[in-house]
């Protein structure tokens, strides 16, 4: 296994067998373990990321940066206005020049075909940080978060979304979880689940692993028995105000609040999300939705639960950095 991942782009889940991804996920726990020992060894040396965010970020930037710095590797950060991808110059020839100069490149932004179109053209690996579509940096962070957490230490964790999921989140849990042979449920109304196509990619997988897939309206049958409960944010700034009042109607019975917890018959059920989360109205969304809606403490996840000992996202948010170590030194060094 470990030369099978040199050179490799890191783009969505479905590029990789439960295999490869359970070792990007023992590697990441190892290099977890030498930091906090004091015994990291440096294996990018010399190397240089480029970091490519059409879309800002906090948790990811940080990430990509601290691990490459921490391996000794540097990384040269464009923003929107520090580069030409998309304006003046197209995601292929931007490709064609950083991989001469660089020794991997990271992409964040709203296109898959952007992140695909970067690789294509591109000599060096490249690495998926976010899109619309797929988030797979994150599913290694939640799977390594899950084994932590889990009162097995199972590597086929049961988990349940709740809320939209339509978007990157949702796709990449149902995906990941069915690549893994997890027990894996998307809670939500029926008009927010996951489009067909990544459902019959799901469905394909889990034939293969064993997963148990299950797509539901039904809170019950979505939260009894399962481990850990996932949200999302329901808005973000990009959209009318209109859509707001909508979507937080429609998923309200969806928000993660003591109930839905309690729905699991889990006293040790954890509560993760990919951050950031509406869960006050401490933040400029939080308060403008709160204004526009009249719903207090908390959007997809109330303050409570939040605040709660069963939030383990801070735990998610720091699995990140050592993941996407592991991602860059299996792909750039073994």
């Amino acid at each position: 296994m470990s030369d099978v991942l040199k050179q490799r782009d890191f783009l969505k889940e479905i590029d990789f067998s439960s295999d490869e991804l359970q070792h990007l996920i023992d590697l990441a726990g190892e290099v977890k373990a030498a930091k906090r020992a004091g015994s990291e060894q440096r294996h990018l040396s010399g190397r240089s990321i480029a970091l490519i965010f059409e879309k800002s970020s906090t948790r990811t930037r940080c990430a990509f940066e601290v691990a490459a710095h921490d391996q000794g590797a540097h990384v040269t950060y464009l923003d929107p206005s520090s580069s030409q991808i998309g304006h003046k110059e197209s995601a292929a020839d931007t490709a064609r020049v950083l991989s001469r100069m660089f020794d991997a490149i990271e992409f964040r932004g709203k296109a898959q075909t952007t992140v695909e179109e970067l690789a294509e053209f591109s000599d060096v690996p490249v690495y998926n940080g976010l899109t619309d579509e797929w988030h797979p940096t994150q599913m290694l962070a939640d799977f390594l978060t899950m084994e932590e957490h889990a009162a097995s230490h199972t590597t086929r964790p049961s988990y349940c979304f709740l809320g939209d999921g339509r978007f990157n989140m949702g796709r990449s849990l149902l995906v990941m979880g069915a690549i893994m042979g997890s027990d894996v449920r998307i809670c939500a109304p029926q008009t927010l689940w996951p489009d067909d196509e990544v459902q019959a990619i799901a469905r394909e997988h889990a034939d293969r692993s064993g997963a148990t897939i299950t797509l539901t309206e039904d809170l019950d049958e979505g939260l009894r028995g399962v481990e850990f409960v996932h949200t999302d944010v329901w808005v973000s700034m990009g959209e009318p105000k209109e859509v707001w009042a909508s979507r937080v109607q429609e998923l309200m019975p969806y928000q993660v609040n003591a109930a839905a917890l309690a729905k699991t018959g889990n006293d040790d059920a954890k509560f993760m999300h990919c951050l950031p989360a509406f869960h006050d109205e401490s933040t400029t969304v939080g308060r403008e939705v709160a204004e526009l809606t009249g719903v207090t403490g908390g959007l997809e996840v109330t303050d409570e639960v939040f605040a709660s000992p069963a939030n383990i996202a801070f735990d998610q948010a720091e699995n990140r950095l050592h993941t996407i170590k592991a991602l860059m030194v299996a792909t750039l060094t073994r």
